[in-house]
C-alpha cells in the first residue's frame, strides 16, 4: 500500500503535477471482484484509464476486456499478438467485447479480421455490422433502468425489452449469430435494485427468444457500474455481489457464460493525484489555494464523471474551509469551494487526492497549454 510518506517522496523525486497508480491496488480490486462474484468474468472497461501499464497488470492476472474504440482495441491487442494466430483468435473472441453499440463503418471493417463480439441495439447497426463485420458475434443491449447513477446511460444505449426478440430474431435473419444480452445500469450505481431488475428482464427475454424458436444465446454481460468507495453512499461490493450472485444463480443455468465490464471499481482506487500550491488568496473573505493540475487535467472528471473529489495535505495545521482552483486563466477551473484544509499552506506545500484513478487522466487535455499529469507506477 502506498502511504503519505510515499507519495511526498515521489513528488519530490519527479515534480508535480502527478498521477500515481498502485497495481498491487489494481490486483487486489481484481481478486476483490473474483472472490465475490466466482461466477463472473471480468472485462476491465478500458475507457475508465486506458494506460498500457494498467492493461498489462490486468492482462497478467487474468482479467478480460471490455473496448469501445479500435485504439481501445489495440491497447489489449499488444498483450495478445505474440500468441499463434489460432491461440489469438481465440483469446479475442472469449476475452474481448467491443461493447459500443454504435460503430462507424471503418471501425466495423477495421474489427471484422479479428472476429470479435460486439454489441448492438438497433435495426440499423444489424445492417451495418452485416456489410461490415460479418464475421463478428453479436450481443443485443437492454435499456435498463439506472436510476440513482452518477452517469446515466439508458437514454443514449439499449433496446427497449419488448423489441428485444423481434431485434434477436432480425439479427438472425440477417445472417449474425447472436451470442446473448447485455446491460448497463449506468457508472457509479448506489440502487442496487437496478441490477436485480436488470438480471430478470434478461432471463425474461432469454425465455422469449427460446419459446420463438431462438435457443442459441450462451451468455449474459451484467455490464459495469460497480461502485468505487468514493463516500458513504457506496455500500460495500460485498452485499450487491450477494444480491447478483442470488438472482443469477436463481436465474441462469451454469452452461450460460456471466461476464461483466467493471472499470471504476478496478482502477478508482489505484490512482492518487498529487499537486503543488502555486499560490494563495483571499478572496471574498474565503481563503483560496491554487494548484498546477485543475479541471482540465487529472480533475477532469468533475466535468466528464460528475465526480468529486477531496483533498488531504501532508503539513498539518488549524483546518478552515477553502477554495482550491486548478492553474488555468478559465473561471471553469474550480476544484473544490468546500474543501477543509489547513489554513497555513504555502507556496511549494503538496496536495493529495486519493481514488482518482478511474475517468480522470482519461479525459485530461493540454487546455492553455498546461500539460497533463506525469504517471508514475509503483508496482511492487
Amino acid at each position: 500500500m502506498i502511504t503519505a510518506k510515499d507519495l511526498q517522496q515521489l513528488a519530490e523525486n519527479h515534480g508535480t503535477p502527478l498521477f500515481v497508480i498502485d497495481h498491487d491496488e489494481l490486483r487486489s480490486n481484481y481478486t476483490t471482484f473474483k472472490n465475490h462474484l466466482p461466477r463472473v468474468q471480468a472485462y476491465y472497461a478500458v475507457k475508465a484509464n486506458p494506460d498500457p501499464a494498467i492493461i498489462k497488470t490486468l492482462f497478467d492476472v487474468g482479467a478480460s476486456f471490455d473496448v469501445s474504440s479500435m485504439p481501445e482495441f489495440m491497447v489489449v491487442y499488444e498483450n495478445i499478438k505474440a500468441m499463434p494466430e489460432k491461440e489469438r483468435h481465440e483469446w479475442i473472441w472469449d476475452k474481448i467485447i467491443y461493447a459500443n453499440p454504435i460503430k462507424a463503418n471503418e471501425t466495423l471493417v477495421a474489427l471484422d479480421q479479428y472476429q470479435p463480439l460486439v454489441t448492438f441495439d438497433n435495426l440499423d447497426e444489424i445492417i451495418k455490422i452485416r456489410q461490415f463485420a460479418p464475421n463478428s458475434g453479436v450481443v443485443l443491449r437492454l435499456r435498463v433502468s439506472d436510476a440513482g447513477a452518477m452517469v446515466e446511460l439508458s437514454s443514449k444505449f439499449g433496446a427497449e425489452p419488448d423489441e428485444a426478440v423481434d431485434m434477436i430474431l432480425a439479427a438472425e435473419k440477417a445472417g449474425l449469430s447472436v451470442e446473448g444480452l447485455s446491460f448497463h445500469v449506468g457508472s457509479q450505481t448506489t440502487n442496487f435494485e437496478n441490477y436485480i431488475q436488470a438480471i430478470n428482464i434478461a432471463a425474461l427475454i432469454f425465455r422469449q427468444a427460446k419459446e420463438r424458436g431462438y435457443d442459441k444465446m450462451n451468455l449474459l454481460d451484467i455490464g459495469g457500474g460497480f461502485p468505487a468507495p468514493y463516500d458513504a453512499s457506496a455500500k460495500p461490493f460485498s452485499e450487491l455481489a450477494k444480491q447478483i450472485n442470488t438472482e443469477l444463480e436463481r436465474l441462469f443455468p451454469v452452461d450460460i457464460k456471466i461476464i461483466a465490464e467493471p472499470g471504476r471499481f478496478i482502477v478508482a482506487t489505484a490512482g492518487t493525484a498529487v499537486s503543488k500550491i502555486i499560490g494563495k488568496a483571499v478572496r471574498h473573505g474565503k481563503l483560496c489555494y491554487y494548484i498546477n493540475d485543475g479541471v482540465y487535467s487529472t480533475f477532469s472528471g468533475i466535468i466528464f464523471d460528475h465526480c468529486q473529489y477531496h483533498f488531504d495535505s501532508f503539513k498539518k495545521g488549524s483546518t478552515q474551509i477553502c477554495t482550491v482552483f486548478g492553474p488555468t486563466c478559465d473561471g471553469l477551473d474550480v476544484i473544490s469551494k468546500t474543501e477543509e484544509l489547513p489554513g497555513n499552506l504555502e507556496r511549494d506545500d503538496f496536495l493529495y487526492s486519493t481514488n482518482i484513478g478511474a475517468y480522470s487522466g482519461a479525459t485530461a487535455t493540454y487546455f492553455n497549454g498546461f500539460a497533463p499529469a506525469k504517471v508514475v507506477h509503483v508496482n511492487r
